[in-house]
């Protein structure tokens, strides 16, 4: 009668059941193995048997067979699924990269996210000035800073004099007003092309990302857990995922555009 074991039962328990096997059986070396591949319902197995040493010399068990536990249909799924999740994860932060560095970019109009990328050296440790005052628009062209800490006031000035958006703040003791300057023609074109190379940067991040992916279902493949059709066809699913982000790219820069090129 044949003996029922899980996945994890070791060989020697199993050799042990059969109490006829000779004590030989058991001592016998593992290394130098030939691999064949099975399935069950539950898991996948390989048989690995010995190439030269016969266990017995007449009509009994010839050559020592060990059980290996391999992936199982769920775990093959489980990492088809992780590659899915962490592709789309990494897009998704390409374009809000993509967003925050065209709200960096001033147009014509007051935006609080203009100051999205100053820094502040705040009491030695670089802090982003949002996360220290409260920022808002009173206008369409001004901008009104309110520090969270009045002392921080004079490094909040410096770090926004040192900035590159051309902007003269205005300290008056409790808070730091700006007026948004106006933007001539040549400015706008100038920025409407620093916005076509960012867009076109973060394109170029995607397509890395679905590269990425690629190469995580190709060693699938080379493991034996995907099929040449399955790679295919997540590939085909990969690329209309990359082309959507990739629309997106696309709104959020003509729409940036827009803004600059309009008086």
């Amino acid at each position: 009668m044949a003996t029922s074991f899980s996945p994890t039962t070791s060989l020697r328990s199993i050799f042990q059941s059969h109490q006829n096997l000779p004590k030989t059986l058991l001592s016998l070396p593992t290394s130098s193995y030939c691999a064949k591949r099975f399935f069950t319902s539950a898991a996948t197995y390989a048989t690995f048997t010995h190439p030269r040493r016969p266990l017995l010399s007449k009509g009994f068990l010839r050559r020592r067979t060990l059980l290996v536990r391999a992936a199982t249909i769920e775990e093959i799924e489980a990492e088809k699924a992780s590659i899915e999740k962490d592709a789309k994860s990494r897009m998704e932060r390409t374009i809000e990269s993509v967003r925050t560095n065209f709200n960096s970019i001033r147009t014509g109009r007051a935006n609080p996210a203009m100051l999205d990328k100053i820094e502040v050296d705040y009491y030695g440790t670089p802090v982003s000035l949002k996360s220290i005052a409260q920022i808002s628009t009173p206008d369409a062209s001004s901008l009104w800073v309110k520090p969270y800490d009045k002392s921080s006031l004079k490094i909040i000035e410096k770090a926004i004099v040192s900035s590159d958006l051309g902007m003269t703040p205005n300290n008056d003791g409790e808070s730091i007003r700006m007026s948004i300057p106006q933007l001539t023609s040549e400015r706008r074109k100038e920025l409407s092309k620093i916005v076509a190379k960012q867009a076109e940067e973060g394109k170029v991040a995607l397509r890395n990302i679905r590269r990425d992916a690629l190469k995580a279902y190709d060693k699938l493949e080379k493991e034996k857990k995907l099929s040449e059709d399955n790679v295919k066809d997540l590939s085909s699913d990969l690329q209309k995922l990359t082309d959507e982000y990739m629309k997106k790219v696309d709104t959020i820069f003509k729409q940036k555009e827009k803004e600059l090129l309009t008086v």
